[in-house]
């Protein structure tokens, strides 16, 4: 479902501005740290989640749909994945 699509152009840094309607909705703020990742269809931008109870929300919902979670397995794979993403092979 897509709430909010705009075109917006790259910088001669490489840099996007995220449209104010969604940095107002999402609480993003001028130096606030963002993630980036890489999906099939394309670039997510995700706030890290700094809320303690919204990080138990997450990590209910993953344990929903996962089973059981390897906190070390899924640590270990995020951090092969981001590792990875720089360019740094183990």
């Amino acid at each position: 479902m897509v709430i909010l699509k705009e075109k917006m152009k790259v910088g001669p840094k490489g840099q996007v501005v995220i449209p104010k309607l969604l940095r107002d909705h999402f609480k993003i703020n001028a130096g606030d740290a963002v993630f980036l990742e890489e999906t099939e269809k394309g670039i997510l931008i995700e706030k890290p989640v700094t809320n303690f109870v919204e990080l138990a929300r997450v990590a209910a919902k993953e344990i929903k749909h996962k089973g059981r979670i390897d906190m070390k397995k899924l640590y270990d794979e995020q951090l092969r994945t981001r590792l990875k993403r720089a360019g740094i092979d183990l």
